[in-house]
């Protein structure tokens, strides 16, 4: 028999929609569903009438409201931006002070501050929660990044916790084998409170960017294996298959290696890979980081090349006509070891993959001082092993260097990064050397080893860029005889150039 009110309501019945309120009956506790279509609302409760929470179907959106316990929480999972504004101006009437929402998408974390404030003036509670692991994490453990009330989470703590993906308290490995009706136990869920008001959807803008630099490390990669060792994609699969064994181990290359080695359903001959046209599609959530870092003034040019590595495989017909024109080196097979080669290529990986997390957790750094909040980023780092696209093994490392540091400033001074990269790093720069000399394109390779010459650098040539800033815009310098913070101008039209103090 169905409870007289459920749990947890939810709003959206895409499929990210259907398969959270699956893994939310399947923890036990009833659910209430709601979509615009009420058609798609009865068919998936028909479809799904054993779950050992139960659910239930809303008709309209007031019959679904009056279905919940108070105080009410509701997930919202549709379109972000005006869609989710809407259903939110929707349930304010139907909704009594101390009812609590949930944005379960990809909203823009200044959206959510927005949400927030205006739902606390009303005295409605808000709740932005970043949910990565596309369809299948929401279906048997995404990893839950949930940021708003700290009251309000409490509430909807035990939700969170249950259906979160699970990792493995000693070694933070994630523990496999959810099935529908059979839920995974035991475990550190992949869900913490992240922070106030956009925090959480904040951090999962971070780890989309992440996310982006990540696949198109992997991509470079492949095409240097392609380009230089002229290797076919079932070969570069069994490559990327073995790397998933090592310090590599995670989601991305795991799939990439299933990837690599899936024949054409069409033609039953070539690698399906080959036959994918070359032209990246993305939402947003890249774009959202490398202009937020822009505005912050935080160094993240990995992510930013990644994005633009999206934006020029978009322009296919114009490269298409720009290859007969423009020539680089002419093409031909590397000579040398092809296994040492391989080893370079997966210690470029490794180190441009660092690098591109300094860059992401140095913008949450800044990030909690532009916005007033706290963030944990060694709990970070762990609700990221498990559920969402970015889980690997790496991550651990993340976590206890930020449980030796908690106020580490950048990844890459942690002593196991920097041994990491030290012992790396002549491979890492042979690789991207030989992608130069060859014409191949490694933007988030070389992107991430200019990062980290860069940071590394007690001397950049800056001096000489604001050199040029004061002479034709009065734009000032310091002096490195002077302490900080005391600028100064040269009269640079004068003949006898005056220095003055600004």
């Amino acid at each position: 028999m169905p409870k007289l009110h459920s749990d947890i309501g939810l709003i959206g019945l895409a499929v990210m929609g259907q398969n959270l309120a699956l893994n939310i009956a399947d923890h036990g506790f009833q659910i209430s569903v709601y979509n615009r279509t009420t058609e798609k609302t009865t068919k998936f409760v028909a479809e799904h009438p054993d779950t050992p929470g139960g659910l239930i179907g809303a008709a309209a959106l007031q019959e679904f409201v009056q279905s919940l316990s108070r105080p009410r929480k509701i997930i919202i999972l549709v379109q972000a931006g005006a869609a989710t504004d809407a259903v939110i101006d929707s349930l304010m009437p139907l909704l009594a002070p101390g009812d609590i929402i949930i944005d379960g998408g990809n909203a823009k974390w200044t959206d959510t501050i927005r949400r927030e404030k205006t739902l606390r003036e009303k005295k409605l509670r808000f709740i932005g929660s970043g949910v990565s692991g596309g369809e299948t994490g929401a279906r048997f453990g995404p990893s839950l990044m949930p940021g708003g009330d700290p009251a309000a989470y409490r509430e909807l703590e035990p939700i969170w916790n249950a259906i979160a993906a699970k990792v493995d308290a000693k070694t933070g490995r994630p523990i496999p084998g959810a099935q529908p009706g059979r839920p995974v136990e035991g475990g550190v869920p992949c869900a913490t409170y992240i922070g106030p008001d956009g925090a959480g959807h904040y951090v999962k803008m971070v780890h989309n960017g992440i996310e982006y630099g990540d696949m198109q490390m992997i991509c470079e990669a492949y095409d240097l294996m392609r380009g230089l060792l002229g290797m076919k994609a079932e070969e570069i699969g069994a490559v990327f298959a073995g790397w998933n064994q090592g310090p590599l181990d995670s989601y991305l290359v795991e799939i990439t290696a299933d990837i690599l080695r899936q024949k054409d359903p069409v033609t039953k001959k070539k690698a399906l890979v080959d036959v994918i046209l070359d032209a990246a599609g993305q939402k947003g959530t890249g774009k959202w980081t490398s202009v937020n870092a822009l505005d912050m003034g935080v160094p993240a040019p990995t992510v930013a090349e990644a994005v633009f590595a999206r934006c020029l495989s978009a322009i296919k017909e114009e490269r298409v006509a720009a290859s007969i024109i423009l020539k680089g080196p002419a093409r031909k097979r590397y000579a040398g070891s092809r296994k040492s080669l391989l080893q370079a290529i997966h210690d470029a990986l490794y180190c441009s993959k660092i690098c591109s997390y300094a860059q992401g957790f140095q913008l949450m750094r800044e990030a909690q001082k532009e916005y007033y909040w706290t963030l944990d980023f060694g709990a970070i780092a762990r609700i990221w092993r498990g559920g969402c696209i970015i889980r690997a093994a790496f991550l651990q490392k993340i976590t206890e260097a930020y449980g030796r540091n908690p106020r580490l400033a950048n990844l890459l001074l942690d002593p196991y990064f920097s041994k990491t990269v030290k012992g790396a790093q002549e491979n890492w720069r042979k690789v991207v050397a030989l992608a130069a000399q060859y014409g191949l394109p490694t933007p988030t390779f070389s992107s991430a080893l200019a990062y980290y010459d860069g940071y590394r650098a007690a001397r950049l040539p800056a001096n000489l860029l604001q050199a040029q800033r004061d002479y034709f815009g009065a734009h000032t310098y310091e002096r490195i005889d002077q302490p900080r913070g005391r600028f100064f101008h040269l009269d640079w039209p004068e003949p006898d150039r005056p220095q003055t103090e600004a």
